[in-house]
């Protein structure tokens, strides 16, 4: 087995009916991440154009294996078509997090859109990390690049 093939476990705490309703599980043999649905107790939400809404998941979680994180990527069909995308780009879900996972939709589109009980609105791909050990300097080496930021290289 590859690390890739090692699944990383994760509990799972289901704090809403919806589960019940549709499962927990990736969508095809190769899925990247878990989705997430909206765990509403009434039947929809409408997103004004531009406006945001918060949405339970329904779901907390423990990672088990220090080092591992959970992040919160938009659903691309979703983004593409409706113009729904996770607000603040990736939301990320610490390994000492025991509370439920929100989702904070943000409408790009110009109409209002509406978010179904059961939806999946997101999904959830758990990645490695490092925490940065910080050590305060007065200088930084020099590169190529130097303090070259947005865009500096061009376009082509």
């Amino acid at each position: 087995m590859t690390q890739a093939t090692i699944p990383l476990e994760v509990r799972f705490k289901f704090l809403h009916p919806v589960w019940e309703e549709h499962g927990c599980e990736y969508s095809t043999e190769h899925s990247a991440g878990l989705d997430l649905r909206a765990c509403l107790d009434e039947d929809s939400i409408t997103v004004p154009a531009g406006g945001r809404a918060f949405v339970g998941a329904g779901v907390a979680i423990e990672i088990s294996e220090p080092g591992w994180a959970g992040f919160v990527f938009s659903r691309s069909g979703l983004g593409a078509k409706d113009g729904l995308t996770v607000a603040q780009g990736v939301g990320v879900i610490d390994p000492d997090y025991r509370g439920e996972i929100k989702v904070c939709l943000l409408n790009t589109s110009g109409e209002p859109r509406v978010v179904t009980r059961g939806q999946r609105i997101a999904q959830l791909v758990f990645m490695p990390f490092r925490r940065a050990g910080v050590v305060a300097c007065d200088d930084l080496s020099s590169t190529a690049r130097g303090t070259g930021g947005f865009g500096h290289t061009g376009k082509l």
